[in-house]
Protein backbone atom coordinates (compact mmCIF):
# COMPACT_ATOMS: atom_id res chain seq x y z
CA UNK A 1 0.00 0.00 0.00
CA UNK A 2 0.95 3.64 0.06
CA UNK A 3 3.42 4.46 2.80
CA UNK A 4 2.97 7.83 4.48
CA UNK A 5 5.42 8.90 7.13
CA UNK A 6 4.35 10.81 10.25
CA UNK A 7 5.79 14.07 8.88
CA UNK A 8 3.83 13.79 5.64
CA UNK A 9 0.65 12.98 7.58
CA UNK A 10 1.14 16.05 9.79
CA UNK A 11 1.70 18.25 6.72
CA UNK A 12 -1.44 16.82 5.09
CA UNK A 13 -3.52 17.55 8.24
CA UNK A 14 -2.22 21.14 8.34
CA UNK A 15 -3.10 21.72 4.66
CA UNK A 16 -6.57 20.19 5.23
CA UNK A 17 -7.11 22.49 8.21
CA UNK A 18 -6.17 25.55 6.15
CA UNK A 19 -8.26 24.56 3.11
CA UNK A 20 -11.40 23.22 4.82
CA UNK A 21 -11.39 25.20 8.01
CA UNK A 22 -12.09 23.96 11.53
CA UNK A 23 -15.85 23.49 10.95
CA UNK A 24 -15.64 21.08 8.01
CA UNK A 25 -12.45 19.22 9.01
CA UNK A 26 -14.08 16.62 11.38
CA UNK A 27 -16.72 15.68 8.75
CA UNK A 28 -14.05 15.42 6.06
CA UNK A 29 -11.91 13.24 8.34
CA UNK A 30 -14.88 10.90 8.97
CA UNK A 31 -15.60 10.74 5.24
CA UNK A 32 -11.93 10.01 4.45
CA UNK A 33 -11.84 7.31 7.17
CA UNK A 34 -14.98 5.67 5.79
CA UNK A 35 -13.51 5.76 2.28
CA UNK A 36 -10.24 4.18 3.46
CA UNK A 37 -12.23 1.49 5.36
CA UNK A 38 -14.28 0.67 2.24
CA UNK A 39 -11.14 0.41 0.11
CA UNK A 40 -9.49 -1.91 2.66
CA UNK A 41 -12.62 -4.10 2.97
CA UNK A 42 -12.92 -4.32 -0.81
CA UNK A 43 -9.24 -5.21 -1.11
CA UNK A 44 -9.56 -7.96 1.55
CA UNK A 45 -12.69 -9.29 -0.14
CA UNK A 46 -10.92 -9.52 -3.51
CA UNK A 47 -7.87 -11.13 -1.90
CA UNK A 48 -10.04 -13.73 -0.09
CA UNK A 49 -11.95 -14.51 -3.29
CA UNK A 50 -8.72 -15.05 -5.22
CA UNK A 51 -7.44 -17.32 -2.42
CA UNK A 52 -10.69 -19.36 -2.55
CA UNK A 53 -10.44 -19.71 -6.32
CA UNK A 54 -6.84 -20.90 -6.02
CA UNK A 55 -7.88 -23.47 -3.42
CA UNK A 56 -10.71 -24.66 -5.66
CA UNK A 57 -8.32 -25.02 -8.59
CA UNK A 58 -5.92 -27.00 -6.38
CA UNK A 59 -8.76 -29.32 -5.29
CA UNK A 60 -9.84 -29.80 -8.91
CA UNK A 61 -6.28 -30.58 -9.96
CA UNK A 62 -5.92 -33.10 -7.13
CA UNK A 63 -9.24 -34.71 -8.10
CA UNK A 64 -8.13 -34.97 -11.75
CA UNK A 65 -4.85 -36.60 -10.67
CA UNK A 66 -6.70 -39.05 -8.40
CA UNK A 67 -9.10 -39.93 -11.25
CA UNK A 68 -6.15 -40.54 -13.58
CA UNK A 69 -4.48 -42.79 -10.99
CA UNK A 70 -7.76 -44.68 -10.50
CA UNK A 71 -8.14 -45.19 -14.24
CA UNK A 72 -4.56 -46.46 -14.47
CA UNK A 73 -5.16 -48.87 -11.58
CA UNK A 74 -8.39 -50.05 -13.22
CA UNK A 75 -6.57 -50.66 -16.50
CA UNK A 76 -3.89 -52.65 -14.67
CA UNK A 77 -6.56 -54.72 -12.93
CA UNK A 78 -8.32 -55.41 -16.23
CA UNK A 79 -5.01 -56.47 -17.77
CA UNK A 80 -4.27 -58.74 -14.80
CA UNK A 81 -7.77 -60.24 -14.97
CA UNK A 82 -7.34 -60.85 -18.70
CA UNK A 83 -4.00 -62.60 -18.07
CA UNK A 84 -5.57 -64.75 -15.35
CA UNK A 85 -8.49 -65.68 -17.64
CA UNK A 86 -6.04 -66.60 -20.39
CA UNK A 87 -3.97 -68.68 -17.97
CA UNK A 88 -7.08 -70.44 -16.66
CA UNK A 89 -8.25 -70.99 -20.22
CA UNK A 90 -4.95 -72.54 -21.23
CA UNK A 91 -4.97 -74.79 -18.16
CA UNK A 92 -8.53 -75.97 -18.80
CA UNK A 93 -7.79 -76.45 -22.51
CA UNK A 94 -4.73 -78.61 -21.77
CA UNK A 95 -5.35 -82.38 -21.74
CA UNK A 96 -5.94 -83.87 -18.33
CA UNK A 97 -2.99 -85.80 -16.92
CA UNK A 98 -3.20 -89.57 -17.13
CA UNK A 99 -4.66 -91.29 -14.10
CA UNK A 100 -1.98 -92.61 -11.76
CA UNK A 101 -1.33 -96.32 -11.86
CA UNK A 102 -3.00 -98.23 -9.05
CA UNK A 103 -0.78 -99.16 -6.16
CA UNK A 104 0.15 -102.80 -5.95
CA UNK A 105 -1.83 -104.69 -3.31
CA UNK A 106 -0.08 -106.81 -0.75
CA UNK A 107 -0.19 -110.55 -1.40
CA UNK A 108 -3.42 -112.17 -0.36
CA UNK A 109 -5.58 -109.02 -0.54
CA UNK A 110 -7.86 -108.05 -3.36
CA UNK A 111 -8.31 -104.50 -4.60
CA UNK A 112 -11.74 -103.04 -3.90
CA UNK A 113 -13.91 -102.96 -7.01
CA UNK A 114 -16.38 -100.15 -7.54
CA UNK A 115 -19.84 -101.29 -8.50
CA UNK A 116 -21.09 -100.14 -11.87
CA UNK A 117 -24.34 -98.95 -10.38
CA UNK A 118 -22.70 -96.64 -7.77
CA UNK A 119 -24.09 -93.13 -8.17
CA UNK A 120 -21.75 -90.22 -8.89
CA UNK A 121 -20.62 -88.37 -5.78
CA UNK A 122 -22.72 -85.38 -4.73
CA UNK A 123 -21.41 -81.98 -5.82
CA UNK A 124 -20.63 -79.59 -2.99
CA UNK A 125 -22.21 -76.31 -4.13
CA UNK A 126 -21.25 -74.40 -0.98
CA UNK A 127 -17.49 -74.77 -1.36
CA UNK A 128 -17.40 -75.15 -5.11
CA UNK A 129 -16.02 -78.70 -4.71
CA UNK A 130 -12.45 -77.41 -4.99
CA UNK A 131 -10.96 -80.85 -4.35
CA UNK A 132 -12.95 -82.80 -6.91
CA UNK A 133 -10.96 -85.57 -8.57
CA UNK A 134 -13.38 -85.99 -11.43
CA UNK A 135 -13.50 -82.91 -13.72
CA UNK A 136 -16.91 -84.02 -15.04
CA UNK A 137 -18.44 -83.54 -11.58
CA UNK A 138 -16.67 -80.29 -10.68
CA UNK A 139 -18.93 -77.21 -10.81
CA UNK A 140 -18.45 -74.62 -13.49
CA UNK A 141 -16.26 -71.79 -12.25
CA UNK A 142 -17.88 -68.38 -12.56
CA UNK A 143 -16.40 -65.03 -11.76
CA UNK A 144 -18.07 -63.50 -8.67
CA UNK A 145 -18.69 -60.21 -10.50
CA UNK A 146 -19.93 -61.72 -13.71
CA UNK A 147 -16.78 -60.86 -15.69
CA UNK A 148 -16.32 -63.32 -18.52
Amino acid sequence: MIEISFGKLLLLALVALLVLGPEKLPGAARTAGALVRRVRNSWESVRAEVARELEIEEIKRTAREAAARAEAAQAQMHAAAREVREAVGSVTAAPAPAAPAPLPQPAGQEAPVAAADDPAPERDTLTGDLFADDPHHAPAKEHPHGIA
